[in-house]
């Protein structure tokens, strides 16, 4: 077989990862998570371009689950990035999280899960999401904090928020929800991965 230099494989994560931009998107346009949807959003801390408190990053070396469902600010979808700002044990903090940081994205309301390859596995440079799409606008206005920890923003909940203490670093689960009912959803939830891509 020969060598695969359009890098399909890379440009088949790039358009997954593209899922995850438009459903929080869609949260955006819909100023909420519809029916019973919430997001299990697991990302590598250290990933180039993570922008997170380094409280948190010290806390969750390697990898950080949030959890969005109930309470969140500042929810903006960019083309190659999002941004949010959560609670942290009752103190709120910034997150700027590039989609290819993103190693899973699970929504068990319909046990539904995107699985993605360690971002090391893919080329140095790989092609970005608006090679893909071309570029737009935020698609909501909201105003970004002033710094990686605002200090004091004025929350104003709305009528669906975000959990978002994990359990511990790699977590699956925020500790609000425990580890077995998350596990067991995630046994039957329809994980799309690159091998469903790849040629037997």
């Amino acid at each position: 077989m020969s060598q695969d230099l359009m890098k399909y494989d890379q440009m088949t994560q790039l358009a997954l990862r593209g899922v995850v931009r438009d459903a929080i998107r869609r949260v955006i346009r819909e100023d909420g998570l519809p029916g019973a949807h919430h997001f299990y959003i697991t990302f590598l801390t250290r990933y180039p371009g993570v922008d997170i408190d380094e409280s948190l990053a010290g806390k969750y070396a390697d990898e950080i689950t949030i959890v969005l469902e109930h309470q969140y600010w500042d929810l903006k979808a960019h083309d190659e990035t999002f941004e949010v700002t959560l609670k942290f044990a009752g103190v709120p903090k910034y997150l700027s999280v590039p989609y290819t940081a993103i190693t899973r994205f699970h929504d068990p309301s319909v046990g539904f899960a995107l699985q993605f390859d360690p971002p090391e596995h893919m080329q140095e440079r790989p092609p970005t999401l608006a090679q893909i799409k071309p570029q737009t606008k935020d698609t909501a206005p909201a105003l970004r904090p002033a710094g990686n920890a605002p200090a004091a923003p004025k929350l104003q909940p709305k009528p669906k928020s975000v959990k978002t203490d994990p359990v511990k670093a790699g977590a699956k689960a925020p500790p609000s929800k425990s580890t077995d009912k998350v596990s067991d959803k995630s046994d039957e939830s329809k994980v799309v991965s690159l091998d469903s891509f790849r040629k037997k």
